[in-house]
C-alpha cells in the first residue's frame, strides 16, 4: 500500500489494516521457517507497510 492510500483511511480502517498486515507477516515468517516462501522480499515489504501504518496512527493521535 502506498502512503497516499493509507492517508485516506480512517483510524479504524488503519487499525484493521495493521492487524491484517501483522497476521500476514506472521504467516510469511512461518512459511520462511518451513522453506515454503518463494518471494522473501514480501517480508520486508510487509514490515514497511506496518511501519507506515504505525506512523500514520501516531500522526492522527497527535493531531
Amino acid at each position: 500500500m502506498k502512503t497516499d492510500e493509507l492517508r485516506q483511511m480512517t483510524k479504524d480502517e488503519l487499525e484493521r489494516a495493521l492487524e491484517d498486515n501483522k497476521e500476514s507477516l506472521f504467516n510469511l515468517r512461518f512459511q520462511k521457517a518451513r522453506n515454503a516462501l518463494e518471494n522473501k522480499s514480501k517480508i520486508t515489504e510487509t514490515r514497511r507497510v506496518i511501519a507506515r501504518i504505525n506512523t500514520l496512527l501516531t500522526e492522527k493521535k497527535n493531531s
